[in-house]
């Protein structure tokens, strides 16, 4: 079903107008959306099964008939602190992270990342939006403003986890395996192209973080973050 996202001002009593440009246009010419046409809406918190009852040049207007809470977002809320990756490799790990339901991306600017980059990127919420949309969840993945690993705060997590190329011996499954109680909020943490110098290890460690190994073979960064992503979603959904 096409989804489109909206906020509480677009809607009023049992009708939601989409006014948005490119929304406006998505619908139109990319979808030819028709009158009477079933779309879904969501809000962040809610998701709203509409028909479509006007097609204007400025706006849509749908007309609810169905309304559920938030179905698809995890109890435990999984976040992701990952070294600012080149180009596509960023969006890709944005993208996909997002379909499979992290609650926050933290871009992270560590010693050895290829990619300076020391502000948040406008695009990353736009990526968010259209996967969004494709995996026809509610909430958005949240983009943090980029961080270094010093301004983390470690202290709003019950598990934080860090895969590091150099541990042999711990590996993710002994650490999900000897959890005494199922966490509230878990952080994973990914490096860059780079990997992580050992001074970033050794801080990580000071803040409590369970360093693992996810195998003998080395993933590239944006591999990483996708797959230990999916793996905790499994485990504690």
């Amino acid at each position: 079903m096409i989804s489109v996202i909206i906020t509480g001002e677009n809607i009023s009593g049992s009708r939601i107008t989409v006014n948005e440009k490119s929304d406006i246009n998505h619908l139109k010419n990319v979808f030819r959306i028709k009158l009477d046409e079933e779309i879904r809406a969501v809000d962040g918190e809610k998701e709203y099964f509409c028909k479509v009852v006007s097609i204007d040049k400025k706006e849509i207007i749908l007309e609810i008939e169905q309304i559920f809470e938030d179905r698809y977002s995890h109890k435990v809320k999984i976040d992701a602190a990952l070294g600012i990756l080149k180009n596509d490799k960023m969006d890709l790990a944005i993208q996909k992270l997002t379909e499979i339901g992290i609650n926050k991306i933290i871009p992270l600017s560590v010693k050895r990342g290829v990619a300076k980059i020391t502000e948040k990127k406008d695009k990353w919420d736009l990526i968010v939006r259209e996967a969004l949309k494709q995996c026809q969840a509610v909430k958005a993945t949240e983009i943090d403003e980029v961080k270094k690993l010093e301004e983390i705060e470690f202290e709003k997590y019950d598990l934080v986890i860090v895969p590091y190329e150099c541990e042999e011996e711990y590996t993710l499954k002994n650490l999900l395996r000897n959890r005494e109680k199922l966490p509230e909020r878990v952080l994973y943490i990914i490096g860059s192209e780079g990997g992580f110098a050992p001074e970033e290890i050794e801080f990580l460690k000071s803040k409590k973080a369970d360093i693992v190994t996810l195998g003998r073979r080395i993933l590239r960064a944006e591999t990483a973050s996708i797959v230990v992503g999916g793996i905790l979603i499994n485990e504690f959904q």
